[in-house]
């Protein structure tokens, strides 16, 4: 097929979806470049989805593992939140942030 393609990995929050009880979790998809542009496709969730946090992107998930290390380590806490903001108070944002 000959179609250019890579796996990325992050984090999806709940935006857009109705409220699940369970934290986010560590999420991993894949990206198609088809007609110019970069299209995500995600086989766990299989529908559109907003709000990825893109982490890595590479050619497997060897390329990109969420941790590398050497003997026992552990991780005490990892957080990451995800809200939706309204259009009208993003654009200010990002006049502001220019």
């Amino acid at each position: 097929m000959n179609i250019p393609a890579r796996y990325a990995n992050g984090f999806l929050g709940d935006i857009g979806v109705p409220p699940d009880p369970a934290p986010m979790d560590y999420n991993a998809w894949f990206e198609v470049f088809l007609d110019g542009r970069w299209f995500t496709f995600d086989a766990r969730h299989n529908m559109p989805r907003i709000g990825r946090i893109t982490v890595a992107r590479g050619r497997d998930a060897t390329d990109i593992p969420l941790a590398t290390s050497f003997g026992p380590h552990t991780l005490k806490t990892f957080r990451v939140w995800t809200e939706e903001v309204e259009p009208d108070v993003l654009s200010a944002l990002m006049r502001r942030s220019a």
